[in-house]
């Protein structure tokens, strides 16, 4: 039986180093496998048996890596968020995320690859959807002031 394809999937553009990329991600979430290697035939345009695409899944959703003929950088234009339910998730994705990456501000990073990334708690998606303008408001300026988002900053922002 033929598995249901997933009718959007997130399509990843990489020099030369896909593989690298998806084996990397893979690595970093727990519920998350290559699925499918499809190499470049004689007809190119990569070479004769070097890889083409690489499908993995992660967390239940399946992306496809493509060694492209050029390299075309990514930008933060496309990010990929990640909920997290404690600051111990937040630390963790943080750390695994910017290994030899760089840090960028309010929880979003790029990979070693270029890849935008956001790691974000569930909870201040609930404190910036409360009600309270005041509330969203000293939330929203704890935020700004962070990098690596630190959710009992945001309680006391919220709480205050």
């Amino acid at each position: 039986m033929v598995e249901k394809i997933q009718k959007i999937t997130p399509f990843l553009w990489f020099g030369e180093n896909a593989e690298d990329a998806a084996n990397f991600y893979v690595s970093i979430f727990d519920d998350a496998k290559i699925t499918n290697v499809v190499r470049y035939t004689e007809a190119g345009p990569g070479s004769a048996g070097s890889v083409m695409t690489v499908q993995f899944e992660l967390e239940g959703t399946r992306f496809t890596a493509l060694n492209g003929v050029n390299d075309i950088e990514f930008n933060q234009a496309v990010s990929f968020v990640v909920n997290c339910e404690s600051q111990d998730e937040v630390d963790y994705y943080w750390k695994k995320l910017t290994a030899d990456g760089e840090e960028q501000v309010c929880g979003w990073l790029k990979d070693k690859y270029g890849l935008s990334w956001q790691i974000v708690p569930t909870i201040m998606v609930e404190y910036l959807s409360d009600p309270d303008k005041e509330k969203v408001k000293r939330v929203t300026e704890a935020m700004l002031k962070m990098v690596k988002i630190n959710i009992e900053e945001l309680k006391k922002a919220y709480e205050q």
